[in-house]
């Protein structure tokens, strides 16, 4: 499997989009194959048409090289499809990933504040991790993000004698190229904390620790439960906090990348593995509120994974798996999928915020569907 070279076209990037392009509309393909509903020639001809991958910084699991490695561990599932090219992108991914780790300690060696690209999810080494917790968890490399996401929630000194949260970015949350006065720790699963803190629970989950491992969740839940809102709505949580507020302090949109939804499956994950059933029931209990509120409902405009319906649907899902009365989210399933269907579908027909990753969850979603594969290991709900 050839790489791209280190200038990438816009064409080129969209189309090696776990996120946006052909690579994530691969993942309803291997789906509906896994499932018997489609074939493998279907899921052959779509990834046959990525073209070379890119290799460069800029990859991550969303993105090139990884998130082809992503969609070939899914199609493979234990069979001996793409046996060589998986050699291939599973080497990559190890200097990768490598790469990435020397970059980011020596960034914090240097007392440099972090960023988005540098520990995130979608672009980040939590997504790599995510990656490497599916094809290699016993690795070095993943043994390696975990203690740099321990290192991460560290706090560190702010400008005024204080301290901050070791996940602190002075650029603008929604638009990274302005600089964001004081900066800001941002509580999202996709851009946020909340993914760090999903990953280290899922790791734990899989037998997977390194020292402050427990320590680390803690801090991070401990930083959640500051910035908490509790009220007649139930209990959620900012998008971001900033030195002096947090925001937004209304019920923000109950979606998988910054609402309640995303967050409350994280601290479900970290509650189970660190034995604190109190947390597990606020957090179950945060989004049975946010079920039962039409006012946050009625935000859902739109089918998607990231900002809509099916990704509501699919933490619902995820999270019903893990509670000790799992019909109490279940039962709320064919209402969602009644919202799902009056509104109409995504412009685009990508992963996270297109058609294919709607698909994906309303299937999962159907009366007496059974799960076939954790397509959504990538969004850190399993």
């Amino acid at each position: 499997m050839t790489t791209a070279p280190p200038i990438v076209d816009k064409e080129t990037a969209t189309r090696q989009s776990l996120a946006h392009g052909p690579l994530g509309i691969a993942l309803l393909h291997i789906e509906r194959a896994h499932r018997g509903t489609g074939s493998w020639q279907s899921v052959h001809r779509q990834l046959a048409g990525i073209g070379p991958l890119i290799d460069n910084n800029d990859a991550n699991l969303f993105l090139g090289a990884p998130a082809m490695a992503y969609a070939l561990h899914l199609a493979t599932a234990g069979s001996d499809r793409y046996t060589n090219a998986l050699h291939a992108l599973d080497t990559f991914v190890t200097t990768h990933t490598r790469r990435r780790l020397h970059a980011a300690h020596a960034r914090i060696d240097q007392g440099k504040p972090t960023s988005f690209a540098e520990y995130d999810l979608l672009r980040g080494l939590t997504g790599l991790g995510a990656l490497l917790l599916r094809c290699a968890p016993a690795s070095d490399e993943m043994k390696g993000v975990l203690e740099y996401l321990v290192r991460l929630t560290e706090p560190i000194p702010g400008p005024d004698r204080d301290t901050l949260p070791g996940w602190w970015v002075w650029h603008a949350p929604v638009h990274l190229g302005e600089p964001t006065p004081g900066g800001h720790a941002n509580a999202g699963l996709a851009h946020g904390i909340t993914g760090p803190l999903a990953l280290l629970a899922l790791a734990k989950r899989h037998g997977i620790t390194v020292n402050g491992h427990d320590d680390a969740m803690a801090r991070i839940c401990r930083w959640l439960d500051r910035i908490c809102h509790s009220d007649h709505r139930g209990t959620r949580w900012p998008r971001w906090a900033t030195r002096t507020t947090a925001v937004p302090t209304n019920p923000a949109t109950p979606s998988w990348c910054y609402g309640t939804p995303g967050l409350a499956r994280a601290q479900q994950l970290a509650a189970i593995t660190l034995d604190d059933p109190n947390r597990k029931r606020m957090a179950e209990r945060a989004l049975l509120y946010c079920l039962a509120d039409p006012h946050q409902l009625d935000q859902l405009t739109n089918r998607g994974l990231c900002h809509g319906v099916a990704g509501l649907m699919r933490v619902v899902q995820r999270v019903a798996q893990d509670a000790e009365t799992p019909d109490l989210f279940t039962d709320h399933l064919p209402q969602l999928s009644e919202r799902f269907l009056s509104l109409g579908p995504p412009a685009e027909t990508g992963f996270l915020e297109g058609t294919a990753g709607a698909a994906l969850a309303f299937q999962s979603a159907e009366p007496d569907a059974t799960p076939v594969s954790d397509w959504d290991s990538c969004l850190l709900l399993i």
